[in-house]
C-alpha cells in the first residue's frame, strides 16, 4: 500500500460506503479548539445580551420614559428578526468566507450593544436590540457548519457541546450578572460590558 492510498482510506467513524477524499481528508486535519472556545464565548456573549434586559426591564423603562412591558418586547423583537435572519441568511450571504461572515456578526453584536447602552429613545433601543437579533440568526444557523470545518468529524459532537455550553452558562448568568451591573455601573454600562 502506497502512503498515498494509505492518507485516503477511510478512517474510523468515516462512512465506508465510497466516501469521497474530502472526508477522509477531513478527518485527518487537526482540530481548531481554539476556533471553537472563541465561538463559544461568542455564544455566551450572545445569549447574555440577548436576555440582559430581562433583569434591566425598571431602569430601562424608567430611563426610556416606557413601562416595563414595552422593554420587555425588545427582547421579542431580538427574537423575531433572529428568525428572519435564520431563514435568509444562506440565499443572502451566498459564497461569502463564513469566517468573514461570522468576524461581521460579532462586530454588529459589539455596535448593538453600543447603540442599546447610548440610545437616547426607545426607538434606538429597539433598533439596537433587532441588531441583536440579526446577530442571533445568523450566528446559530451557520454553527454547526463552522463546527464541522474546525474540527475532524468526529469531534463535531464535543464542539456542538462546547458551544452549548455557552449558551446555558449565559442563560444562567445574565440574568443575575445584568441586574448587578446594572445596579453598579447602571443599566447602560451593563450592555457596555
Amino acid at each position: 500500500m502506497t502512503a498515498n492510498s494509505t492518507e485516503l482510506s477511510p478512517k474510523k467513524g468515516a462512512p465506508e460506503n465510497g466516501a469521497p477524499e474530502t472526508t477522509a481528508q477531513h478527518e485527518q486535519q487537526t482540530a481548531h479548539w481554539s476556533g471553537v472556545f472563541a465561538m463559544s464565548l461568542c455564544v455566551f456573549a450572545l445569549i447574555a445580551s440577548e436576555f440582559m434586559p430581562v433583569s434591566l426591564l425598571t431602569p430601562i423603562g424608567s430611563d426610556l420614559q416606557v413601562s416595563e412591558g414595552m422593554v420587555g418586547q425588545s427582547i421579542t423583537v431580538s427574537g423575531a428578526f433572529a428568525v428572519l435572519t435564520s431563514l435568509t441568511i444562506t440565499s443572502l450571504a451566498g459564497a461569502m468566507n463564513r469566517k468573514t461572515l461570522l468576524l461581521a456578526l460579532t462586530t454588529l453584536m459589539g455596535v448593538s450593544g453600543a447603540i442599546v447602552a447610548m440610545a437616547p429613545d426607545y426607538l434606538t433601543f429597539m433598533v439596537g436590540r433587532a441588531f441583536i437579533g440579526v446577530v442571533i440568526g445568523g450566528f446559530w444557523s451557520m454553527s454547526a457548519a463552522m463546527a464541522m470545518r474546525l474540527v475532524p468529524i468526529s469531534e463535531v459532537p464535543k464542539a456542538l457541546s462546547i458551544f452549548n455550553g455557552g449558551n446555558a452558562l449565559a442563560t444562567v448568568i445574565a440574568p443575575p450578572l445584568g441586574s448587578y451591573l446594572g445596579a453598579i455601573v447602571g443599566w447602560r454600562g451593563a450592555f457596555f460590558v
